[in-house]
């Protein structure tokens, strides 16, 4: 399979990001790979954005900028991006993040070796907190034929880290992401991935393409930045568990294919609880530290 002529879409959806979106833009007009568009969709943003993407769009042939008439929600903002997309392969990057040089090409390298891909995943840097930090994934269950193993082996990873695998930022066939439902949901983003672990087999370039600003936000945050009631933070490890069984319902599996991944929902709800419970008691534990010290 030849990907060197392929053209490739990058999507950038964006929400006052003026002071942050040049680095961004930059790095996706430096790749390595000549046959590139750059999709920005602006949230309908309230600072200097749509002068500085149209300031770019102006200078490079290669960007699409495409501004929404009012604030559509993150979700649809993330969609329209792709839905303007033209190329045969896709990765969405964050108004704050960059990528480097040969992140296209060498994420075409990994679909050429392999054409039953539908993802290409590489490692990727995080700052967060003022820390820089990166890990690496080593397995292999996610390049499987197998869609039981791989859903639960992305379930895994979302369960213990977000460092190691992010898939949501990574190179994948256009008209697969195109056909996975994207609702509004808090931790829909891992929906997403799990969407697409059982869409087929995915490859990991054990290289750093990519760098993340990472802000970790409780569910219950999330749901006031998706306008949700407050209450679907609270049961947001329910409600992804349910929509988890949905969405095997639907993938066509065998019997003994969705016996596995249904257990899998279940060790990761499960998992997903006990952390709760356990930062339930820290914070217990503090308050009662408070009380006592301010009593004393």
């Amino acid at each position: 399979m030849t990907t060197s002529d392929a053209l490739v879409t990058i999507g950038l959806p964006t929400y006052n990001g003026a002071d942050r979106l040049e680095r961004t833009i930059l790095s996706v007009l430096g790749q390595d790979h000549p046959h590139l568009e750059l999709v920005i969709s602006d949230n309908a943003s309230t600072d200097g954005t749509e002068q500085l993407c149209r300031d770019f769009a102006a200078s490079d042939p290669r960007i699409v900028y495409h501004r929404q008439p009012q604030n559509v929600g993150a979700v649809a903002n993330f969609t329209q991006a792709m839905r303007m997309g033209r190329g045969e392969f896709f990765r969405w990057i964050g108004d704050d993040d960059w990528i480097a040089p040969n992140c296209v090409s060498r994420s075409l390298r990994a679909f050429a070796a392999d054409e039953r891909l539908v993802l290409v995943t590489a490692q990727t840097s995080y700052t967060s907190e003022g820390r820089t930090h990166t890990a690496r994934y080593e397995g292999a269950a996610l390049g499987s034929d197998d869609p039981a193993e791989r859903f639960a082996e992305m379930l895994r990873l979302l369960t213990e880290s977000y460092a190691v695998i992010d898939p949501l930022y990574g190179m994948q066939r256009r008209s697969v992401g195109a056909a996975i439902p994207r609702p509004v949901l808090v931790r829909e983003d891992e929906l997403a991935a799990a969407r697409y672990a059982l869409a087929g087999p995915w490859a990991h370039v054990n290289e750093v393409l990519s760098h993340r600003n990472w802000l970790k936000a409780r569910p219950t945050r999330m749901s006031r930045r998706f306008q949700l009631p407050a209450w679907r933070g609270y049961f947001a490890n329910i409600l992804l568990s349910r929509e988890l069984l949905r969405a095997l319902d639907e993938a066509g599996l065998t019997s003994d294919q969705r016996r596995r991944a249904r257990a899998a929902v279940l060790r990761s709800y499960v998992a997903r609880q006990r952390l709760v419970v356990r930062r339930g008691g820290r914070k217990l534990t503090r308050l009662a530290s408070a009380i006592v010290t301010g009593r004393s």
